[in-house]
């Protein structure tokens, strides 16, 4: 009989007792009741006969995931409270992972969040994001077959793994299907744009008590359009580079071809180049015929903006392929099998290439500092040469030139994932056991279009005695003959692979009864082994083309065993204890995992964990052949002291785009974490429960770069040769930031903490038939890096942390509110979703990293406003085989708040998507054969 807190908790998560199970078999029923079946729950081997545990659980049914009207598993769990900074929104085209997506729970990114596909691990990304992070990439899912999707929110799972600091994202997939079922369902925004079409079939055969198998196949195709930023051009700030309508200076990130002052200017689409004289950049003719940027440049420039270029939203391709099969050969004992494939193919448009980069790569002997500045560098600098046709000087001249007459530059990111699973489960000698060899494998296959041959580019314009000479720029490149294209402009590919190989086995059983119930007792074991190589883009390797090297390559093993007990001690008390041992091939470690849950009353439960996890250095970190090159928006502590310019610098150097060199150390040493919960779970009223929790992390000996504004103060910083001149006297090394270096390390710390609230409330209507709500708050109270004793940074309320992934900021709340009225064969719901305002500060007490053009602080005194949407959808069960159901995003059509400072996307925020993409539409329906 359920009692009256195991349906709190039911109620609580949104599902069944059932729907907690990890789908392994049905074990024997508890000696105490033989009508009560023992799940297993995330986070824990041993089944049980109650949902509640001492974890906090979120589990999302599929029922959820179809009222949401989201395309992707994706989409949907970013919508997630418990999601934060580091996550990997689909239309981030320009970062180190373009093409994937993923989940960073707490914010403390994508490689401490361990996500699993029925309780295993995949193949991580065959690109880490950051150039350092290893993640798993969440669109190898296949979204119509997923059962459930079950996280685990207090971290560093002694059983999945200790890496797992952040938590656990088990996403459950179908295996007892039976029937054929064809879903198909099209969607299109408010502007006639941004078309998304999906199609599944769905087929599995036979029962597994009647029949003795299972077997069920899943095929799924998505295409979606590519999206445009200039296509938003009717919609404010959204998707806008030229943010002066709205106070900003002319030299906002996502600018070009403006001329700062003396000796400094950016690339221009009609090439800028420098009088010898006055050593001030002027511009050549046909800006017009170019650049669709108005007003233009007073200072002469020919100012353009990537808006013009750059795509929103990416064309996306995509194949999804899963089969499971299940015999029972007797009684005790079950062989399955899985399969999956996805295939993914994305595309990006970018801006074209500037012919005067700054650019990183492994030393070598005839660059041992590993950088080219082809802008200012000695012995580098490309020139317009004294004769050149375009140059009136008659002495070469330096030059800034936005290639337009290359084109733009696209990104394709081709990614192959498969994945096997082969396993056998059952009882034996009192055990319940289930063992399985998993191999999985990612490639990447990116190819970057437009880049340029630096060495031809360079000959081209200042070598007479080049058979490239001249290249004609700007207005004039109708002149250049077909071989310099083909000689100067190329394709620069790479092709990446990760595989992992996995052999595990578990094992658990009851020992003893105790007053409170049932000793359960759970063993298992692990032995896995990765491979990564990731080879940077060809031409990357000694700074030939246009952009700076990205590598990373490793091979690990790791063994593990771990032991689990529940001790049900009492009636009321149940006390729960795992220990987990890893030997990785340089490290190892024991960590422990504590949890107890107090039941004074059958209506009220108080619960609590401790943990510890650890996380050895990744490939990318690690290995000494391993670099990235990243970039991040940064003060220049040089230039801009205390949030103002100095006399020759602007408002640019204060919110500067600038990159940061990483290079891989072995000498480093692995991160470890501790981890707390407290909370409760209450049903105050009958249809009435709540769980509220406390969680802390703190990972210590932090593996990260040095962070960007620190670096930028060292005098290994490459600047341009603008040099300020104060007081009448030129100070060196005081030019124009374009990169630094930032080598990996272990930092002192990093501490979040906060709580998170659940709350759902059932009504019967009667003949109205019944109504669910429930709200999902998550508060981050705190959340501090510290990079030593004295140096320490809080993210909480801010923009920052502005190191990682597109700079999405750490809002202090999250909350999303939920409906849904099932009447007769009708569903109606909706879900509200708000993040809290934030801060325009990189970390608190810093200055506003934004200013209009009068210095005022931007936007709105230096805040990122809140933001709310609604979303909407129905369902019609038109009969027993068909289905048909619809829904709205953004029912308001809110726009996204303005956001200057973020990268992920162009003048909002990333988290925001849905308010640059605008009011969305979808119709699908679902038929069933048989």
């Amino acid at each position: 009989m359920e009692t009256v807190i195991s349906r709190s908790v039911r109620l609580i998560f949104s599902g069944s007792i059932a729907a907690l199970s990890l789908g392994l078999m049905a074990a024997p029923a508890m000696a105490q009741d033989a009508n009560v079946q023992r799940v297993e729950i995330t986070g824990s081997s041993i089944k049980r006969a109650t949902a509640e545990t001492a974890s906090p659980v979120q589990v999302i049914s599929r029922d959820d995931l179809m009222k949401s009207g989201k395309a992707t598993v994706a989409e949907y769990l970013q919508t997630l409270t418990a999601d934060g900074a580091g996550s990997l929104p689909t239309g981030f085209g320009n970062g180190f992972a373009a093409g994937s997506t993923a989940i960073s729970l707490r914010g403390l990114g994508a490689t401490s969040t361990l996500v699993l596909l029925n309780g295993r691990r995949m193949a991580p990304f065959a690109r880490a994001d950051d150039g350092q992070k290893s993640f798993t990439d969440l669109s190898t899912v296949p979204m119509q077959i997923v059962e459930r999707i079950e996280i685990l929110k207090d971290g560093a799972s002694s059983t999945y793994g200790a890496d797992a600091i952040a938590g656990v994202v088990n996403i459950i997939l179908r295996k007892d299907f039976e029937g054929l079922t064809l879903k198909a369902d099209t969607g299109i925004s408010g502007y006639s744009d941004d078309k998304q079409h999906r199609a599944s079939l769905t087929f599995g055969k036979g029962n597994l008590d009647e029949d003795k198998f299972n077997f069920v196949i899943n095929a799924e195709y998505t295409k979606s359009d590519m999206l445009m930023n200039k296509d938003r051009s009717d919609r404010k700030w959204i998707g806008k580079a030229d943010l002066r309508p709205y106070g900003y200076p002319i030299g906002t990130q996502f600018a070009g071809g403006y001329i700062n002052g003396n000796n400094d200017a950016n690339a221009a689409p009609t090439g800028l180049i420098r009088d010898p004289n006055t050593l001030n950049y002027v511009s050549l003719p046909g800006c017009s015929t170019l650049s669709v940027s108005s007003p233009q440049d007073p200072k002469g420039g020919c100012l353009w903006h990537h808006d013009q270029f750059r795509s929103m939203q990416p064309s996306i391709e995509s194949v999804n392929l899963y089969t499971r099969g299940t015999w029972q050969v007797n009684s005790d004992t079950q062989v399955y099998a899985e399969a999956g494939y996805s295939k993914r193919n994305t595309a990006f448009t970018l801006i074209p290439p500037s012919i005067t980069p700054t650019i990183a790569f492994p030393p070598n002997a005839a660059n041992p500092n590993g950088v080219i500045n082809y802008g200012s560098g000695a012995g580098t600098t490309i020139v317009l040469a004294a004769n050149h046709p375009q140059n009136p000087y008659g002495v070469p001249v330096r030059v800034r030139y936005q290639a337009f007459d290359v084109g733009p530059s696209t990104r394709q990111a081709n990614n192959e994932f498969n994945r096997i699973v082969l396993g056998v489960k059952g009882s034996a000698m009192g055990w319940d056991y289930d063992a399985g060899y998993t191999h999985s494998e990612s490639k990447l296959h990116l190819d970057y279009s437009n880049m340029l041959n630096m060495n031809v580019v360079k000959d081209a314009l200042g070598n007479p005695n080049s058979k490239y000479f001249p290249y004609y720029i700007g207005a004039q490149a109708g002149k250049n003959p077909a071989s310099l294209y083909a000689a100067m402009v190329t394709n620069a590919t790479s092709d990446s692979t990760t595989k992992l190989d996995i052999v595990d086995f578990k094992a658990s059983r009851e020992l003893m009864q105790l007053p409170g119930g049932a000793l359960g007792l759970a063993v298992g074991a692990e032995h896995r082994r990765d491979k990564l190589d990731n080879p940077s883009l060809s031409g990357t390797e000694n700074g030939s083309i246009n952009s700076s090297y990205v590598a990373a390559k490793g091979d690990s093993k790791v063994s593990a065993v771990f032991v689990e007990v529940l001790a049900p001690v009492i009636k009321t008390v149940e006390l729960s204890g795992a220990l987990r041992y890893d030997k990785y091939d340089r490290f190892s470690s024991t960590t422990p995992k504590l949890g107890a849950k107090w039941t004074p009353l059958k209506t009220f439960a108080l619960r609590g964990t401790y943990s510890e996890g650890f996380r050895a250095p990744g490939p990318a970190e690690s290995n000494a052949d391993s670099q990235s090159t990243g970039t991040s928006t940064v003060r220049d502590p040089i230039r801009c002291p205390n949030g103002t310019p100095l006399a020759g610098a602007t408002l640019t150097d204060c919110a500067i785009q600038v990159a940061a060199v990483k290079i891989g150390d072995p000498n480093l040493q692995p991160e470890k974490s501790k981890g707390y919960t407290l909370g409760l779970v209450w049903d105050p009223f009958n249809d009435t429960s709540l769980s509220l929790d406390g969680w802390k992390i703190k990972r210590s000996n932090e593996i990260n770069p040095l962070p960007y504004n620190e670096a930028a103060a060292l005098p290994t910083a490459i600047r341009a040769d603008n040099n300020l001149t104060i007081n009448g006297v030129v100070v060196p090394n005081t030019g124009t930031l374009l990169i630094t270096k930032a080598p990996y390390r272990n930092s002192s710390f990093t501490e979040v903490k906060g709580i998170d609230l659940d709350v759902k409330q059932r009504v019967r209507l009667g003949d109205y038939g019944r109504a669910t709500f429930g709200l999902t708050w998550s508060h981050v109270a705190s959340w501090v890096r510290a990079e030593s004793a004295t140096v320490q940074y809080q993210f909480a309320g801010t923009h920052g942390n502005c190191d990682t992934s597109n700079c999405a900021g750490t809002p202090k709340d999250k909350i999303n509110v939920t409906g849904s009225w099932d009447i007769g064969n009708w569903n109606f719901s909706g879900v509200l979703n708000y993040r809290s305002d934030m801060k325009n500060i990189l970390y608190e007490g810093a200055g506003c990293a934004s200013k209009l053009a009068n210095g005022a602080d931007a936007p709105n005194g230096c805040k990122i406003a809140s933001f709310t949407t609604l979303d909407l959808s129905t369902r019609w069960n038109v009969s027993k085989q068909l289905q048909l159901y619809a829904s709205i995003n953004n029912v308001t059509d809110k726009i996204a708040p303005i956001d200057p400072l973020t990268y992920g996307g162009m003048s909002y925020n990333p988290m925001d998507a849905s308010g640059a993409i605008g009011r969305y539409f979808k119709v699908g329906a679902s038929y069933k054969f048989f």
